[in-house]
């Protein structure tokens, strides 16, 4: 296991590296409304929200799509999931719909792996 400042310094060559707006927000290049932060993850909430709550959960550490996911990826992909139901809790949301898009035909945008927590309406279903 690597020690922690090797661990810090491959965490912020990673985020020097990501070009993408997440990696940006992550960088403090552009502000977000923050709901949550901790050493592997930040969640905020959406620019541009498709319900009442919809907040973004992004990972630190850049991985571009969830077909991108490796076995060592499970502990911060759980993570993430964790940190989801947390912040759907804390909105006081008691259903909500989490939905990773993986890949553009899929609809992602920002090739960021990021999971979107929606809700505070009824949701359709299917999607799209």
């Amino acid at each position: 296991m690597a020690e922690p400042t090797d661990l810090a310094a491959d965490l912020a060559a990673d985020l020097a590296a990501n070009d993408t707006i997440f990696g940006r927000i992550l960088r403090g290049e552009i502000p977000c409304d923050p709901v949550h932060a901790d050493d592997r993850c930040l969640a905020f909430r959406d620019v541009a929200p498709q319900a009442p709550v919809h907040i973004l959960v992004i990972p630190r550490r850049r991985l571009a799509t969830l077909a991108e996911a490796q076995a060592g990826d499970a502990e911060l992909l759980g993570h993430l999931l964790l940190v989801a139901a947390q912040v759907a809790r804390e909105q006081g949301l008691t259903a909500f719909r989490t939905v990773i898009n993986s890949g553009a035909d899929a609809g992602q945008t920002v090739f960021h792996l990021h999971v979107h927590v929606i809700g505070g309406r009824p949701l359709a279903w299917p999607p799209g």
